[in-house]
């Protein structure tokens, strides 16, 4: 009995889900096809906001290179004007 009761219950589902609608299976589509174009929208904002990063970081990275050659000069000047007793302009002309 509980064979027969769960082959009705079986054949009951497949022809259930085989009598979905068109206009079912057409909003089915157009939600997959909806969500698939948020996540593409969503990962090309996330590509952006990673690229500005990474050219801040850059700069950042530039300037503190470029204060970093002017310090070194800086302290090259007041070395060389101390060992040959001039002022810093003139040790930083020679």
């Amino acid at each position: 009995m509980r064979k027969i009761i769960l082959a009705a219950a079986i054949a009951g589902s497949a022809l259930s889900l085989a009598a979905c609608s068109e206009s079912t299976e057409d909003a089915a589509g157009a939600a997959v096809e909806g969500a698939a174009a948020d996540a593409g929208s969503n990962v090309e904002a996330a590509g952006e906001a990673v690229e500005t990063g990474l050219d801040d970081a850059g700069n950042a990275i530039s300037s503190t290179v470029d204060a970093a050659g002017e310090a070194t000069d800086e302290a090259g000047n007041n070395i060389e004007a101390d060992v040959q007793d001039e002022s810093t302009a003139e040790a930083a002309r020679d």
